[in-house]
């Protein structure tokens, strides 16, 4: 599932809880709100900061975009011209350069050989630490869940007996919540 976006010390302070009575379920959350996150917005943020994270690309293009951003490093680039069996490793510099986040090619043709998993990169992406603005938008999401916000809303008009039940029957994320993730979603994926 991959590493948390913040902690349950984390949480409970940002949310000023002193006691451990909801200890259980916001560790049952944390994981959860963290993958959601990861999921929408197509990123992992911090799970290759210090794993790499190895990619395969059929080139054909003048250069290799890269899935996780931002990229840290890159470790290896290496070529296949036996769809995958072996590889073979390009040079930094005189094949390949890392341009931000791409690996531009170098070659004379001015670009990468199209190829069936015709290249390998080995590199390393994401946050140091988390963005404080994404770690409150995920905790504000594990706040919406944990309340049932989402699920079921009832209401007792006033002066009767009886108790009307309202479902709530929408996908959308609350606004200020979706603006942060929306902030941080890969659009190239």
């Amino acid at each position: 599932m991959g590493l948390n976006l913040f902690t349950r010390q984390e949480y409970k302070a940002y949310k000023g809880i002193t006691s451990a009575n909801s200890d259980d379920q916001i560790d049952s959350l944390i994981p959860k709100v963290s993958q959601f996150a990861k999921t929408y917005c197509k990123r992992t943020f911090i799970d290759y900061v210090n794993d790499p994270l190895v990619e395969y690309n059929p080139g054909g293009f003048d250069r290799i975009v890269l899935a996780e951003i931002p990229v840290i490093s890159v470790a290896s680039v290496q070529q296949s011209k036996d769809y995958g069996k072996t590889y073979t490793a390009l040079v930094k510099f005189t094949d390949w350069v890392q341009d931000g986040n791409d690996i531009v090619s170098l070659h004379a043709s001015g670009k990468f050989e199209q190829l069936i998993r015709g290249y390998k990169i080995t590199y390393f992406a994401g946050y140091e630490t988390v963005p404080e603005d994404l770690k409150v938008a995920s905790m504000d999401l594990l706040t919406y869940y944990k309340d049932n916000e989402a699920s079921v809303k009832s209401t007792k008009a006033a002066g009767t007996n009886s108790t009307q039940i309202e479902y709530i029957q929408t996908s959308s994320l609350p606004a200020h919540i979706r603006r942060v993730f929306d902030l941080y979603m890969s659009d190239y994926q």
